[in-house]
């Protein structure tokens, strides 16, 4: 491996051992992948980085152990990445170890969180804070804001849907579970697959889900925020919808450009900030559509490489200045 305990750590800080629990890095697409940003940005500071899956981390005697190899990124489409040899040992050998598995939030997800919350205990930097992982579901924790929200209702009664959909005229629903868009429909009064979409989204009622009043201010862009420790960054990623389709995720073929945020983004970022922060909740990706919170992204939230490519900005950089210099 290239590292070497010489190489100077920039941003005023010390050299950390940061751990990286991602999906497999083979399969990213580090052209756009905010965790491979946060990899590149945290090795030109001097930091040296370990690999890890959700697989190679367990409890064994009460502490977290983990089975992770140094790895080196390279800002390229291919080969961008070299593995060194692997090590197994308790997870304190890191200071600092991001949680960056992509959803579904599954059981596996939630077993994840029970060593990582061992190795928070013991002293290594967890972000996010893995008892907040568990507790904030992206799209229902926007009802903790309801001042910031769409008229919003979650359950799995098909009926209390119906109803729904008859006082608001025009609605999205969508699972918990999710990302990028997947399975998110657009439900209207006289649309005759209402019942199959409410069968299958409910699992005839045995699957909670959530709707929403339609938003048409979507076609002027589904805006993503990235706050870092509470803070927004000055510009949102709008992520426009593709012609003809609903949704507005870049991987649903929307395309991104970078916007100054409104007042009334600043205003819902200052709502929520204290919430974040209390929770320990690092680095957040939240979602809006005009004026209204729809998600708090906690788990892998991204956008940064194409924020960073419209402004020529470091959004990786001040993220890891931020964990090693706090």
């Amino acid at each position: 491996m290239a590292y070497s305990p010489e190489i100077p750590c920039t941003g005023g800080s010390v050299p950390h051992d940061i751990a990286i629990l991602m999906d497999p890095v083979a399969g990213i697409k580090p052209w756009k992948d905010t965790t491979f940003a946060m990899m590149l940005a945290a090795q030109a500071r001097g930091h040296r980085l370990h690999y890890l899956e959700p697989g190679d981390l367990w409890i064994e005697e009460g502490a977290a152990q983990a089975h992770s190899r140094p790895i080196e990124v390279h800002d390229r489409r291919e080969d961008f990445y070299t593995l060194g040899e692997a090590t197994t040992g308790p997870a304190t050998r890191f200071d600092i170890l991001l949680m960056r598995k992509d959803p579904p939030f599954d059981l596996e997800y939630i077993y994840a969180t029970y060593a990582l919350e061992l190795a928070e205990r013991d002293g290594v930097r967890v972000v996010n804070r893995p008892q907040s992982l568990r507790d904030v579901n992206e799209k229902a924790f926007t009802t903790h804001f309801p001042d910031c929200c769409p008229p919003t209702l979650i359950t799995r009664d098909r009926e209390r849907i119906r109803a729904f959909l008859e006082a608001h005229g025009d609605i999205v629903v969508k699972p918990l579970d999710s990302m990028g868009g997947a399975s998110i429909f657009r439900i209207r009064p006289d649309d005759p697959n209402t019942s199959v979409i409410l069968e299958t989204m409910t699992e005839f009622d045995r699957r909670t889900i959530v709707a929403q009043r339609f938003l048409p201010e979507y076609t002027a862009g589904d805006k993503r925020i990235i706050l870092i420790g509470g803070e927004p960054f000055d510009h949102a990623l709008a992520r426009i919808p593709a012609a003809g389709e609903t949704r507005a995720n870049l991987a649903a073929g929307g395309r991104g450009e970078a916007v100054a945020l409104t007042a009334r983004d600043r205003w819902i970022c200052e709502r929520i900030a204290p919430e974040l922060r209390a929770r320990g909740l690092d680095f957040v990706g939240i979602d809006v559509i005009g004026d209204y919170l729809t998600e708090i992204n906690v788990t892998s939230p991204t956008g940064v490489r194409e924020l960073d490519a419209a402004l020529d900005q470091d959004l990786a950089g001040r993220f890891i200045d931020y964990l090693t210099q706090s």
